[in-house]
């Protein structure tokens, strides 16, 4: 009897394992195939290098003049120069963090779309495994109803049973097989369900089984709940962008600085050094302050 026991509870746990493992098989093929999170992953990619556009340094400035003298005797003068526009580093530093948090938001805009559409997928698991039990009792109920309605066919034909007795055993039987059917109908609706999942791909589901789980304290599922949430993490972290962009738009009101090299050239002679320059933003940054906030 204990050898019994123990083969039994054998065959359950290898059921309920492999039930898993086909649950987990199938939510992975999901994940690889679905063309929602195929797109997604791409717009998220393609969003975080326009995030990443715009914060290096602007292109530099190459500057040419040919000039003719008049009067003629004067000569000719050439000027050349070169020159490059940058931030204070401090406001470079603030580009390239808001870069990043807006990077990482949208990291958790995929990561919350990606539990969605995960969850309706082992929703579904979970329904088919229930339909597949189902069938299972259903269609033994059928073979039930069919061998009652024959032996009453049986019995009505030697005079044991009457036409009453026969026809609610064929009523029964009718009975069993449509919702036999019905249930057949709705388990073929739910893998269509799986089939869009799975980008247009059939996928077979065929487990009977499911692990049963306890329901843990509430409080303590909560905690652990909000804590990975990807809509609550995306929430936080929208928080701190929009404080960064605040900060950013505050230290837009900084100058910035222009620096390079310049050489004109005029009757036999020649000048050359370095040339500075400053831009003081008096009116390009009016009111962002306050549209970020």
């Amino acid at each position: 009897m204990k050898t019994i026991l123990i083969s039994l509870m054998a065959l359950l746990l290898t059921s309920t394992l492999s039930a898993q493992k086909q649950m987990g098989e199938v939510l992975q093929t999901i994940e690889s195939n679905n063309s929602t999170l195929k797109a997604l992953r791409e717009t998220t990619n393609a969003e975080k290098l326009n995030n990443r556009t715009g914060i290096f340094l602007d292109n530099p400035e190459v500057g040419f003049n040919y000039l003719w003298g008049n009067p003629k005797d004067l000569g000719k003068r050439t000027d050349f120069s070169i020159t490059q526009s940058f931030d204070i580093a401090t406001l470079t530093g603030m580009k390239n963090r808001a870069s990043r948090g807006q990077n990482d938001l949208l990291e958790w805009q995929y990561k919350a779309e990606r539990m969605n559409i995960m969850l309706e997928a082992k929703q579904c698991c979970i329904e088919l495994i229930y339909t597949n039990v189902l069938l299972s009792e259903l269609k033994l109920r059928q073979q039930h109803a069919q061998t009652i309605a024959t032996v009453y066919e049986t019995r009505l034909q030697t005079g044991d049973a009457n036409r009453i007795e026969y026809n609610k055993a064929k009523l029964n039987l009718a009975t069993a097989e449509g919702e036999y059917a019905r249930i057949r109908v709705e388990r073929e609706a739910l893998l269509m369900q799986l089939r869009r999942l799975n980008g247009g791909i059939d996928i077979a589901f065929d487990d009977s089984h499911h692990e049963e789980v306890t329901l843990p304290d509430f409080d303590s599922w909560f905690a652990v709940a909000v804590e990975r949430s990807p809509m609550q993490a995306y929430a936080r972290k929208a928080i701190d962008v929009s404080k960064q962009q605040v900060t950013l738009m505050r230290a837009s009101g900084l100058p910035s600085f222009t620096a390079g090299y310049m050489s004109e050239k005029v009757a036999g002679e020649q000048f050359q050094g370095l040339t500075f320059g400053i831009s003081i933003p008096l009116w390009e940054n009016k009111n962002r302050v306050r549209q970020a906030k």
